[in-house]
């Protein structure tokens, strides 16, 4: 640096930002007040400072050095500005600190709408505290006058609908509409998805209805999931139809549209009509994904039809789609289902050899179908293997080795998982004991079949049809 010559605002800014992230606070503001005798702070400077302010608990200091710069010359104070600043807070200083830094800018009108709470808003709904973030957002909109917005109801809708508190997300809509604060694409759709996914398929169109009335256009995935709510209710034929009427418009559908559709149609037996709508797909633009591809593949695979399952495989490779994880962990269970072993054992190989890693899923599929094949010494060579990859077991895993070991008449060894499972935190579940019924059944044990009735009974673990079918008859 000349001699002589004043340090610029990046060199400023640059200190305080040292000073701040060191904790020295006192030395930042000193930094501060001396680079105001010749420069004015920029947004850099606030953000840099305010943080540490906040967090150090000088929350009428932080106040007041956002007051002063506010007030500056040319300063634009957006949505954006206060969003960032308040994120950056947030993150430093605690949600505590920030809500009462918030509230004395909400109560001094330095900003007036509700971009203030945004950060807050997400932070709480992130970590499933949408009803604390309600409370909060109607503490500074009706008590300290902020003005709510589009933006944050959405937020809030999305938090509550996300941990089930469905009737307060409902509310919101209408308070939104008593208030003037017009609901909208986005604000739809969540709430469409909510009925879709409890099945509320009167409810959902009354809202779809709605949505038109009040000028507000849908967009392709408010229909993709209008489509979907009519596949999950039942209502193929239904869903179809709009489909057909909707790409006799403008709409342009996405594989989001087909996923649902296609699925429906295998699912009701329909599989030359799914078959005839994956085809139709390119016809109105949009290639087939892998998504698209996995529920073909289990469509076909489980109605026993696998040659074509497998043939679907290989187009989708061929057409350089990448299978994921999802396409093998089908294909393998499908193979299973039909007894080919080999196969599924050839795919699975293939997976690990393409650079995926198989999942606990994957390799509960490979133990219970070598299992229920005979292969058990194999499926333990899997099941050690599981675990060199760091995979923990779940009871699912347990209970298929010990219904399998114990099906081919190793019941010492299957006793040793039925005792591993309990050492490793796990609860035995209905399906526990009627593996172990069964295997003591099936090898001609009956006392030990009922033994084992009854420590369920003192457990406390309810039996279902399937532990009287495996129960021996007593003579």
């Amino acid at each position: 640096m000349a001699r002589n010559s004043s340090p610029d605002l990046l060199t400023y800014n640059t200190v305080i930002y040292g000073f701040i992230k060191e904790n020295r606070v006192k030395d930042a503001i000193w930094v501060f007040h001396q680079m105001k005798k010749l420069l004015y702070p920029d947004y850099v400077t606030l953000c840099t400072l305010l943080p540490g302010v906040v967090k150090d608990g000088q929350i009428i200091g932080a106040f007041k050095i956002a007051l002063d710069f506010v007030h500056q010359d040319g300063i634009n104070t957006s949505r954006s500005f206060w969003e960032d600043l308040m994120s950056g807070v947030l993150m430093e200083a605690g949600m505590d600190k920030t809500v009462l830094f918030a509230e004395i800018l909400a109560c001094n009108k330095i900003c007036k709408d509700d971009s203030l709470l945004v950060p807050l808003i997400r932070n709480l709904c992130r970590h499933k505290k949408a009803v604390m973030a309600r409370h909060l957002f109607a503490k500074f909109t009706k008590n300290m006058g902020v003005i709510p917005t589009t933006r944050a109801y959405n937020l809030l809708i999305d938090g509550l609908l996300e941990v089930h508190v469905t009737e307060m997300a409902w509310d919101l809509l209408e308070e939104m509409k008593i208030i003037g604060c017009s609901p909208d694409v986005s604000t739809y759709n969540l709430l469409l998805d909510a009925c879709a996914k409890t099945g509320s398929i009167d409810k959902l169109f009354e809202v779809y209805e709605e949505m038109s009335f009040r000028g507000c256009k849908p967009n392709t995935i408010t229909q993709n999931i209008v489509l979907s709510g009519l596949v999950k209710s039942n209502n193929v034929d239904k869903a179809m139809n709009m489909y057909y009427d909707l790409v006799s418009g403008d709409f342009r559908p996405t594989p989001c549209t087909y996923g649902p559709l296609i699925d429906g149609l295998l699912k009701s037996g329909r599989l030359e009509e799914a078959k005839q709508l994956f085809e139709e797909m390119v016809d109105y633009g949009c290639k087939a994904n892998c998504a698209i591809y996995n529920i073909l593949i289990n469509g076909y695979g489980k109605t026993g039809d696998v040659d074509t399952a497998c043939e679907l495989f290989k187009r989708m490779v061929k057409e350089g789609i990448r299978p994921d994880l999802k396409s093998y962990t089908v294909l393998v269970d499908c193979l299973f289902l039909v007894g080919r072993v080999d196969d599924a054992m050839h795919y699975f190989e293939e997976l690990k050899s393409t650079g995926l890693d198989p999942d606990l899923i994957a390799y509960n599929l490979m133990i219970n179908g070598l299992g229920r094949s005979g292969k058990v010494e194999v499926a333990l060579s899997f099941f050690d293997e599981m675990r060199s990859r760091g995979i923990t077991p779940d009871l699912y895993t347990y209970n298929s080795l010990i219904l399998n070991l114990g099906m081919v008449g190793m019941l010492e060894q299957a006793g040793k998982f039925y005792e591993e499972l309990q050492l490793m935190g796990l609860e035995p579940n209905v399906f526990t004991y009627n593996a172990l019924i069964r295997v003591y059944t099936v090898s001609g044990n009956p006392d030990l079949a009922y033994a084992v009735y009854k420590q369920m009974m003192v457990g406390g673990c309810s039996p279902n049809t399937g532990t009287f079918a495996q129960l021996p008859n007593q003579s």
